[in-house]
């Protein structure tokens, strides 16, 4: 596939902003951008000055995506595509593109209603990105922030919009039984080299939030497994302890944020190469581990 965009950055409305910047800056190993004048929290996992937004309000869920074409021809071939399956995008402010951080911006409403926006020339922060607790950093260059999987009622349509509209291409695809008579479908996009900028599950009912999880990728796998320890020792709740996914390879684990998705920290997800011939259903989640931790005792004072 044609390298033309990167998953630029994501945006969460939550409850309690405080304690989910706790988790992403004291155990993730993120660190704060500078906050935007509305109030609203940033986050960087590179030298850009923005790749996580976190506004205060009842959603707790994503509320914003956006990408980031490589290129003024990317830009426009990609709001062509766009605009060609029927999703039309509105130009945005001067102001708009100077909060987010970019040159310019387009924006529409994806199909379960979270805000999409279609950016060029992202912003580098001031300071060289160094985090006190990743010391071998993020996979971000020419990747983008790091993925995002939604949990879905309506599946095909927002399947169109990302493969129809974005040009993104499937990558492959998982079907398991996740309990007795419930089937999981998911499948994963590309639209550069990362396995997977996004991916969608089909869910038979409503969960109550669309966002599943964010993941980043440490270029070092002993960071996931210091991100670990570090969300043992904080009791933070472990949706699925350390594992290997079948399809795509990450070593990784996931913890529950206060908002209620999951934040995943990961390492050495397959990369993508043409012609891709990869493309083929899988029937585990994960090849080992992955498994639920209880919570842990606590002591009777």
């Amino acid at each position: 596939m044609e390298h033309q965009l990167e998953i630029a950055y994501v945006g969460v409305e939550v409850a309690d902003p405080s304690a989910l910047a706790t988790v992403l800056t004291e155990v993730i190993g993120l660190v704060p951008g500078a906050p935007l004048e509305d109030g609203t929290l940033t986050f960087r996992n590179d030298d850009h000055a923005h790749r996580l937004f976190v506004t205060e309000g009842p959603l707790d869920d994503c509320n914003l995506v956006g990408f980031e074409a490589i290129d003024e021809a990317a830009f426009r071939a990609t709001l062509a595509r766009l605009e060609a399956a029927g999703f039309a995008l509105e130009p945005g402010t001067p102001e708009e593109a100077a909060a987010r951080g970019v040159e310019q911006l387009y924006s529409t409403t994806l199909p379960w209603g979270a805000r999409f926006e279609l950016v060029i020339g992202l912003a580098t922060a001031d300071t060289p990105f160094t985090s006190p607790l990743v010391a071998g950093g993020f996979q971000t260059r020419d990747v983008g922030f790091g993925h995002a999987v939604f949990a879905l009622l309506g599946f095909e349509e927002a399947e169109r919009f990302f493969v129809d509209g974005l040009g993104m291409a499937q990558s492959d695809w998982i079907e398991t039984e996740i309990m007795d008579g419930v089937e999981l479908e998911v499948r994963f996009y590309h639209c550069n080299r990362r396995h997977h900028s996004i991916a969608l599950a089909k869910v038979p009912f409503d969960l109550g939030k669309t966002l599943h999880h964010i993941q980043v990728e440490a270029n070092e796998r002993d960071d996931v497994g210091f991100a670990f320890d570090r969300a043992w020792d904080a009791n933070l709740d472990f949706a699925n302890g350390l594992g290997l996914h079948d399809n795509e390879g990450a070593f990784s684990f996931y913890v529950t944020s206060p908002a209620g998705f999951l934040l995943e920290v990961g390492h050495g997800t397959k990369t993508i190469s043409e012609p891709w011939e990869q493309n083929r259903r899988y029937e585990l989640l994960s090849r080992w581990g992955h498994q639920p931790i209880p919570p842990r005792p606590t002591l009777a004072g």
